[in-house]
């Protein structure tokens, strides 16, 4: 089976004056909803390369595990979009 099958995450996308160091604060502090993990961040912390925003592994999630990361994520005013997604978005 393909693993790619079957695979959901959640987009988080941030405004343009977003900071580095708020991004990654995001990312640390909506970490703990459980059967949720985020995904690495590229190896060159700028804020271009975070813009494309914070992808966050829900394959495992319930729907209560994502509202509790949609409800940590929309605490941060530099938060500008929340977007889920799964394998079947990508065509293929």
């Amino acid at each position: 089976m393909d693993a790619a099958l079957g695979k959901q995450w959640v987009d988080v996308t941030f405004k343009p004056s977003t900071t580095v160091a708020m991004i990654e604060k995001v990312r640390a502090t909506c970490s703990h909803v459980q059967n949720v993990t985020a995904y690495p961040l590229p190896k060159k912390h700028t804020v271009l390369n975070l813009m494309a925003g914070v992808r966050f592994d829900t394959t495992n999630a319930t729907d209560a595990n994502v509202a509790q990361l949609q409800q940590c994520v929309q605490r941060f005013t530099s938060v500008q979009g929340f977007t889920p997604g799964d394998s079947g978005d990508e065509g293929g």
